[in-house]
């Protein structure tokens, strides 16, 4: 260990406590824990990236993926629960989008950490 010239301290010694660091509540580590849990899988993502481009219906999703309707609106339907996707209806089709810019922010971030 090499001294501090100012105070005569190893720098290990004059580092801040490193078990200081305040953590956030459990609970929000959980939350946090389960969002992160929803992109695990890639079906997800993928409608999620479809939902960056433009709203779309199940049946749209359902051709662009290569999938069955029954399997996108079950994933939907965990995208909406998890406040990611929201819907609305125009006449009678439903058509999805991102919740909000968060979604975009953390697909952006994830893409540009996996392009390192």
């Amino acid at each position: 260990m090499t001294n501090n010239d100012k105070t005569g301290l190893s720098s290990l010694e004059s580092a801040p406590n490193r078990t200081d660091i305040e953590m956030p509540d459990d609970e929000i580590l959980y939350d946090l824990a389960d969002l992160f849990k929803i992109f695990a899988d890639s079906t997800r993502i993928k409608i999620l990236y479809a939902l960056l481009e433009s709203e779309l219906c199940v049946c749209d999703i359902a051709q662009l993926l290569g999938m069955n309707q029954s399997a996108i609106s079950h994933q939907l339907r965990v995208l909406k629960q998890s406040k990611l996707v929201k819907y609305r209806r125009e006449g009678k089709a439903i058509l999805y989008s991102l919740a909000d810019g968060h979604v975009r922010a953390i697909l952006d971030q994830g893409m540009e950490h996996v392009g390192e």
